[in-house]
Order: structure tokens, then sequence, then C-alpha cells
């Protein structure tokens, strides 16, 4: 496997990751008969975000990296707010 193609598979995979986020959300959703964001919802955007900001590090681009960043940095303050309202 070439440098390129393994990047690419990182790049698949992260896209994969943000798929199951949605996949996940929209079975709670149904299950529930309402609206419903799960905790794996936020794990997955996170294991998405980390490995598409790996690539777009991979790549360079600095627009990329800014919007995956803040995206991370979202995901992690809305687990934050879910183990804290669990605690309680």
């Amino acid at each position: 496997m070439s440098t390129e193609q393994f990047w690419l598979s990182i790049g698949f995979l992260a896209q994969a990751c943000f798929g199951m986020r949605v996949i996940i959300q929209w079975v709670a959703s149904e299950s529930r008969k309402e609206s419903v964001v799960p905790v794996a919802f936020w794990i997955f955007s996170v294991c998405g975000g980390l490995t598409m900001l790996s690539y777009a590090i991979h790549r360079r681009d600095p627009v990329f990296i800014v919007a995956e960043a803040i995206g991370i940095a979202i995901y992690l303050r809305n687990l934050h707010f879910l183990r804290t309202t669990r605690r309680r």
C-alpha cells in the first residue's frame, strides 16, 4: 500500500465514523419516536473529527485543519456536558 493509499484510507475511515453517527442518531430517534442524540453520536463525532484532522494535517490544508479542530472542541464540550449532567 502506498502512502497516498494509506491516507485515502484514513480519510474514508473518518467519513465512515461521521456516517455512523448519523445512523446511530436516526435509529435512536426512531426507536423513541422523538429526536434523540445518544452519547455514541458524540463519540463517533470525536473519532471522525480526530481522524479527519489527521488527514487534514497530512494534506496541510489550514482551512480544513481549523474547521476540524473547532468541531472536535464542540464534540468534546458536548460530551463534558453529558458527563456532568449524569453525575448530578
